[in-house]
């Protein structure tokens, strides 16, 4: 007799073999005791409510994310799920933690004579022009007069 559970939902569970093939985490514990404080939760509401995801967990994701280049909706089981670490991304960056954040890693590297800014590139093929083109040629102005 054979049995299927076509209707039963998939759970997710967290890696807890300590596998040696576990991916290595994005922040150290030394960047993240000098970043924990800008990332912290906030205290739990009156009304109470779901608690809310750990905050290294989510920032793993993001810089998962960030670092890849895939889809939201690719992101690996071992993090929180992607609209969790999607909202936590966009309050970070409203709120301006990224920036702090940034900047705190950045003068660390920096004192420590890790940063070698001859080497730093700026890439701004994402970024949209301001004015854009003031005019637009047409195809038949552009082409040369035809002889024939």
């Amino acid at each position: 007799m054979l049995i299927t559970l076509y209707g039963r939902p998939i759970r997710r569970r967290p890696n807890t073999t300590g596998s040696r093939t576990a991916p290595k985490a994005f922040v150290s514990d030394s960047q993240w005791v000098l970043i924990e404080p800008h990332l912290a939760n906030p205290a739990p509401s009156r009304k109470g409510g779901r608690p809310r995801v750990d905050p290294r967990a989510c920032l793993e994701g993001i810089l998962w994310m960030l670092k890849t280049g895939a889809r939201w909706q690719d992101l690996p089981d071992r993090y929180p799920s992607p609209a969790t670490c999607w909202r936590r991304l966009q309050q970070w960056t409203e709120s301006g933690t990224w920036i702090i954040v940034w900047r705190i890693l950045v003068e660390r590297l920096d004192a420590a004579g890790e940063i070698d800014f001859e080497q730093a590139i700026g890439d701004g093929t994402f970024a949209p022009a301001k004015r854009g083109v003031q005019t637009w040629a047409t195809a038949d102005a552009a082409r040369a007069a035809s002889c024939c």
